[in-house]
């Protein structure tokens, strides 16, 4: 009785310590379709293979979860590439890091104002610009959410 429990354990050791199936040297997983870590999130992050046909993904080896996510998110990217056209739209410019007030270029030292725009050192002060945030109002919404009005209950009096 205990060699054949001895037995099974082997063989379920075995089954659980499979080798990658790209003879990378580690431990796979069955439910990566027997790749280990490491190879399967770099299936994922490769970009798909070229395939036979423009709407059919390309035939895979293995099978299993991974290998269906992968096919799946394969398929997408082919429907959104023919869903843009093959004219591409040009990339707009990033937007210069500029102070609203005096146009100087700010670059990482820029101070962005809770008006929403963007200032040099000398413009940053509301004082200094003309700032359209109202700082007295959202100091009395401030004070009443953290203040709640507190009343007693009424007295019943007998």
């Amino acid at each position: 009785m205990a060699q054949r429990e001895k037995e099974e354990t082997e063989v379920q050791l075995t089954e659980t310590l499979a080798l990658c199936a790209n003879n990378c040297g580690f431990h796979a997983n069955p439910a990566t379709g027997n790749l280990c870590q490491s190879c399967a999130q770099a299936q994922i992050r490769s970009p798909p293979q070229p395939g036979p046909g423009p709407n059919k993904p390309a035939p895979s080896a293995r099978s299993g979860p991974l290998s269906a996510a992968v096919a799946a998110s394969a398929a997408a990217a082919e429907e959104r590439t023919a869903a843009e056209g093959a004219v591409a739209a040009p990339q707009p410019r990033p937007e210069a890091n500029r102070c609203s007030g005096c146009r100087k270029r700010v670059g990482l030292t820029g101070f962005r104002c809770r008006c929403g725009e963007l200032f040099c050192g000398t413009h940053r002060y509301s004082d200094r610009h003309a700032c359209g945030y109202d700082y007295r109002k959202a100091g009395r919404e401030e004070i009443r959410r953290e203040n709640p009005v507190v009343r007693a209950e009424k007295i019943v009096r007998i």
